[in-house]
């Protein structure tokens, strides 16, 4: 039997929330219900939305809710680096075996070109995705345009007329058509990867079992799906989470609420009713229990009792818990 190992993937944009506590709690309770090794990665790849001290708050924020991790920064596995910025050639490696395989190839459109691009499909009210006239080019072309200083990003030639499937532990079977996937960039100008690339590399490289992530992430599984296969690897088992929402049903957003952990303890709320109050947001136990311990919730979650509908972020439960546990 594979040993379970799952990831919680932030990017350092901003202080840890109650969504990414979420599936941070999800893979923790998960990894350790199984016995297995709980890491922490951080996808820094987008560089120009890093803000100073995300990472460090990241880390204070998971020990002090008593989310330890086993692997991760500042405590090195066999696996790591566990910042992404600190692992490019792997990812530039990987890129280029795309290139010569013929499953990726290089766009030197400019960011001009795109927008105009894009707005000429949505005045035809269609599908808006890269048209491929990069595709068009012949090597002569391509050599000489990058003899020529021409900057550059190396895309992902997704298939045509081809049904994914795949199963989903919450959801079960998910069929999805390339036509509604985009030639997806993976690896920019400055030679950074996109998410979509280095997530499925280092998934991979730090043996991955389990992809507990949220919802917003299922349209792009396609893509990863096809670069397993690229690459010649072995998919982890997918895990889609439900979306967290507000009362009006609206997708809980850290720019439209007080949403930080951080806020919540220093309002005098207990971390073991933000824990319980977080664990219930989308899952419930097989007896409708309503408090736990987080020794408690490592010995009775499991993935099977994820609900499939999205969860309502209220926060008169959080008080009540935070009464009970006084």
């Amino acid at each position: 039997m594979n040993k379970i190992r799952v990831r919680f993937a932030p990017s350092p944009t901003g202080f840890l929330h109650i969504g990414g506590l979420r599936t941070a709690l999800y893979n923790y309770l998960f990894a350790r219900k199984e016995q297995g090794t709980f890491i922490l990665r951080i996808e820094d790849t987008d560089q120009s939305r890093i803000v100073p001290g995300a990472i460090e708050n990241l880390i204070t924020s998971l020990h002090n809710l008593g989310l330890d991790f086993d692997e991760g920064p500042g405590k090195e596995g066999d696996f790591g680096p566990y910042i992404q910025s600190q692992r490019l050639n792997l990812y530039q490696e990987q890129a280029q075996r795309l290139l010569e395989k013929g499953f990726a190839y290089p766009c030197f459109c400019s960011s001009e070109t795109l927008t105009n691009m894009r707005k000429e499909q949505q005045e035809k009210g269609e599908f808006v995705k890269y048209d491929r006239r990069c595709l068009a080019l012949s090597q002569s072309e391509i050599r000489q345009k990058m003899a020529n200083g021409e900057k550059y990003v190396i895309r992902l030639k997704m298939p045509d007329k081809h049904k994914f499937r795949f199963y989903d532990l919450i959801r079960g079977e998910v069929e999805m058509d390339s036509s509604q996937s985009d030639d997806q960039v993976l690896l920019k100008s400055d030679g950074f990867p996109t998410y979509h690339l280095a997530a499925v590399v280092d998934d991979h490289f730090m043996q991955i079992s389990h992809i507990i992530r949220g919802e917003e992430w299922l349209s792009s599984t396609p893509k990863h799906i096809y670069l397993y296969e690229c690459l010649g690897w072995e998919p982890p088992k997918w895990v889609h989470l439900p979306l967290i929402l507000n009362p009006d049903r609206t997708k809980l957003s850290k720019r439209m609420n007080d949403v930080s952990v951080d806020s919540y303890l220093l309002k005098g709320y207990l971390k073991e009713a933000i824990i319980n109050f977080v664990a219930l947001l989308g899952w419930h136990s097989a007896d409708e229990r309503e408090l736990f311990t987080l020794d408690e919730l490592c010995e009775v979650f499991s993935l099977e009792r994820v609900n499939k509908a999205n969860a309502i972020f209220d926060l008169a439960k959080l008080d009540w818990m935070n009464g009970q546990y006084l």
